[in-house]
C-alpha cells in the first residue's frame, strides 16, 4: 500500500496511466504535454508530479518544484474517496463547483468542454481506484 501522492503511488498512477489507451492513446493523439502536480488545500506546495509528454506519462514522483501547467487540490478525505470509489464526470463537476476540487493552476472548465481532454482526464480520476492507497 502506498501513501497517497507519494513518490511510489505516483509511480503506480504512470503505470496505470500508461497502461489504459483510453488516456494515454487519446491524449497522444491530440499531443497533449502537461505537468499535472496534485496536493493538499492546506498545503503551499503540491504533494505530487506527473510529467506527460504525446499523452505519455514519462515521469511521476514527488514534487521537485517543476512549474505546474494543472495544480489539483482536494482535502485528503476527498481525495481518498476519490481514489477508493471513483468519480465521473458529473461528480467532478459537482466537486469543482463546490470547492472540493480546486484547479490552483490550470483551466478546469476550458478542460472538461473539450471531448478530446475532458474523458480521459475522468478516466484518469478512474485509474486512482487501481492504486492501493493509504
Amino acid at each position: 500500500m502506498a501513501e497517497l501522492f507519494s513518490a511510489d503511488w505516483m509511480n503506480a498512477l504512470k503505470e496505470a496511466w500508461n497502461a489504459d489507451p483510453e488516456v494515454k492513446d487519446r491524449l497522444a493523439e491530440i499531443g497533449f504535454d502537461s505537468v499535472i502536480t496534485c496536493g493538499f488545500k492546506s498545503e503551499d506546495n503540491p504533494r505530487g508530479v506527473f510529467v506527460v509528454e504525446k499523452g505519455e506519462c514519462v515521469r511521476a514522483g514527488d514534487y521537485d518544484g517543476t512549474q505546474p501547467d494543472w495544480d489539483m487540490r482536494a482535502d485528503r478525505d476527498n481525495w481518498l474517496k476519490w481514489a477508493h470509489d471513483g468519480i465521473g464526470m458529473a461528480g467532478l463537476g459537482t466537486a469543482f463547483a463546490m470547492g472540493k476540487l480546486k484547479f490552483l493552476t490550470g483551466d478546469f472548465k476550458g478542460m472538461i468542454k473539450d471531448p478530446r481532454m475532458a474523458g480521459p482526464f475522468v478516466k484518469s480520476f478512474a485509474l486512482m481506484q487501481q492504486i492501493e492507497t493509504e
